[in-house]
């Protein structure tokens, strides 16, 4: 499977038919993952963001990392980290998103909630919008940061859920969460900046520590995502997407679809899970992740 390709800087890993010498040209030899010369670039196929539309929607709610998985996900389907790519692994985000707006509105409508998430959403704003050149220029070029956070993450996970204790009387509903409680979560959420924290993990191990019961601050972290992710991308898109190729935004809108069709089922899955389990899988999956990411971005 051949595919046009475009110079850039940096190589990139690319499943190809090549000549033997590994030049660019006719096709010739056996279907292989091999690293390009540093002046060649694949653009996204469809088939690519449908791929990782439905990584980011397997992973946006869970404490695992969509943004990390998304970028390391990117590396191995040979997609080069240009300004598109950074923002679609950002705007896609927002179809995982739509699906809670989807399930959630309802809860959008009451006051006293939409208050507090708005509230939990000042920090992490404040946060991105302060430090979005650098977020989006340093960390999310850097393969060694999201397999740090991706591993050292699976491990606080683990460690934490060895040691917490659900507390008597615990809060048991969203509109039951304290203003000054939506704060400190929203600083906890505001940790994921790093790309392979996890929003959602953050936001979820922050929640247990302030004394939520583990429905409850799931339930918050999906309403929490919406303004975060709906600024987070329209900042984006706003400051990007008049570069953008027509054909870019129907790979975007690929992504999209993918990401909210699979969403709608992992955030089920999700509430399902936690009414039951730990969170200790999804921290041994981090670090298993971790390893298995490394070694094959080697």
């Amino acid at each position: 499977m051949r595919r046009r390709c475009e110079p850039h800087t940096g190589g990139v890993w690319v499943l190809a038919r090549v000549r033997p010498d590994t030049r660019p040209g006719p096709i010739v030899g056996t279907v292989l993952i091999r690293r390009l010369p540093a002046n060649w670039d694949c653009a996204m196929t469809l088939l690519q963001a449908i791929i990782l539309g439905v990584v980011e929607g397997i992973t946006e709610f869970l404490p695992i990392s969509s943004t990390g998985h998304l970028i390391l996900a990117s590396r191995l389907l040979g997609l080069a980290q240009t300004e598109f790519l950074k923002s679609f692994e950002i705007a896609i985000q927002l179809g995982a998103i739509a699906s809670v707006v989807l399930l959630y509105w309802r809860r959008f409508l009451e006051p006293n909630v939409l208050s507090k998430v708005l509230v939990a959403f000042v920090p992490t704003g404040l946060i991105g919008f302060a430090l979005y050149r650098v977020i989006k220029t340093y960390l999310f070029d850097s393969d060694t940061v999201v397999l740090w956070a991706l591993g050292l993450g699976g491990v606080v996970l683990i460690v934490f859920e060895l040691l917490h204790r659900e507390r008597d009387g615990a809060v048991d509903d969203v509109a039951s969460i304290s203003y000054s409680k939506a704060l400190l979560i929203g600083i906890f959420q505001s940790l994921s900046i790093v790309p392979g924290v996890s929003r959602a993990g953050a936001t979820i191990v922050g929640g247990l520590i302030l004394g939520l019961t583990r429905t409850t601050i799931v339930q918050f972290s999906f309403l929490l995502a919406v303004p975060t992710m709906l600024a987070a991308t329209g900042y984006d898109l706003l400051k990007n997407a008049s570069s953008f190729a027509a054909d870019q935004f129907g790979v975007l809108a690929v992504g999209f679809i993918a990401s909210f069709v699979v969403a709608l089922l992992s955030i089920k899955f999700l509430l399902a899970f936690v009414r039951t389990h730990t969170f200790i899988p999804f921290g041994v999956y981090r670090i298993v992740a971790a390893i298995a990411f490394a070694y094959l971005l080697m």
